[in-house]
């Protein structure tokens, strides 16, 4: 027997159109902001595919929020927020940065609110339903006019890098790389795969996470502490050398 079910439709919560909220007052707007859930359910976004997908992205979103806790220009840095678009279907990408916004502690980012969409976005997958996800949100994202996009391939380490060259562009064009980088003009950075690894540039300069930096400065501290060892060595050897010699 055919299955005559109805298909069941769900309403997720959606940011009401820039008309609507412009004619709002503040205690208006704030009720609308405050209705907004701060989560996405697992039926609005594909599954996470393990370490390939966590791994990458918690690198990047260390690299990247290191990088603009240092610069004079801010930047707001986040992973999986929940998205609102005025009358746009939630999502949650999983990398995100909005130029010239505070780095706050948020629960989700309503355009309107915030009077500012997302300027670059980054997806990971590892080849399976994410990848078919992050591949259909080129057309979406570049809709929504989000200047640069970019697919990252964590399990391969390879990038798919999109840009709208003009702000009025609805539609990307794919970005080649540049010997070996790609470059975000919005960023003003660099990302390079190098094997298995992704590495992010400055100019010349490769961007390090916290967990490196660290490192870095352990390793340094530990060479500064034998040359100091040495010295005092040295500084001991040539005392008695000088008092061996009356």
């Amino acid at each position: 027997m055919e299955d005559v079910t109805p298909e069941v439709v769900l309403e997720y919560p959606r940011a009401p159109s820039q008309a609507a909220w412009d004619a709002m007052d503040e205690e208006e707007r704030a009720q609308v902001v405050a209705s907004l859930p701060g989560e996405v359910t697992w039926n609005e976004m594909p599954m996470p595919e393990g370490d390939w997908h966590t791994g990458p992205r918690t690198y990047v979103w260390n690299v990247l929020r290191r990088y603009w806790a240092q610069q004079s220009r801010r930047a707001y840095v986040s992973s999986a927020l929940p998205i609102y678009y005025p009358e746009e279907p939630r999502f949650a990408p999983d990398l995100l940065v909005v130029l010239d916004a505070e780095q706050r502690t948020r629960d989700k980012w309503v355009c309107s609110a915030e009077a500012h969409g997302l300027d670059w976005v980054m997806e990971v997958h590892a080849g399976g339903d994410r990848k078919t996800a992050a591949e259909a949100n080129v057309q979406r994202y570049a809709r929504l006019g989000i200047p640069e996009y970019f697919i990252l391939d964590g399990r391969d380490c390879t990038l798919e890098c999109y840009q709208l060259e003009t702000p009025d562009a609805r539609v990307y064009t794919r970005l080649e790389p540049q010997r070996g980088r790609y470059v975000s003009k919005v960023l003003g950075l660099e990302f390079q795969t190098e094997g298995e690894r992704l590495q992010l540039w400055t100019s010349a300069t490769p961007l390090l996470s916290y967990r490196e930096r660290v490192l870095q400065l352990e390793a340094e501290l530990q060479r500064r502490e034998g040359l100091e060892r040495r010295l005092k060595e040295l500084e001991a050897e040539l005392a008695r050398l000088k008092k061996s010699q009356g």
